[in-house]
């Protein structure tokens, strides 16, 4: 599962403003959205990552998506890192 992978990433971005920035400056492998992720947060950021064929994958939940991430709010989206 998806939650996995950012468990067992070496280094991640989390956040859409974060992961934006990410898709340009660093070498994404992939990117998680949530679901229930307010859209006119997480669209631009699909849109790029689509544009730079870097895979994009939905996980149900931000909050199960930010405590995978080890912190204690919700993450619309986070960037793993190769």
């Amino acid at each position: 599962m998806s939650y996995e992978k950012v468990l067992q990433a070496r280094k991640i971005f989390i956040g859409t403003k974060q992961t934006v920035k990410a898709l340009k400056d660093e070498n994404v492998q992939e990117i998680l959205v949530a679901s229930d992720a307010e859209p006119r947060l997480t669209t631009k950021l699909v849109e790029e990552a689509l544009l730079m064929n870097i895979p994009v994958h939905y996980v149900d939940s931000m909050k199960k998506l930010g405590k995978a991430c080890g912190i204690e709010v919700g993450a619309a989206a986070v960037a793993i890192i190769r």
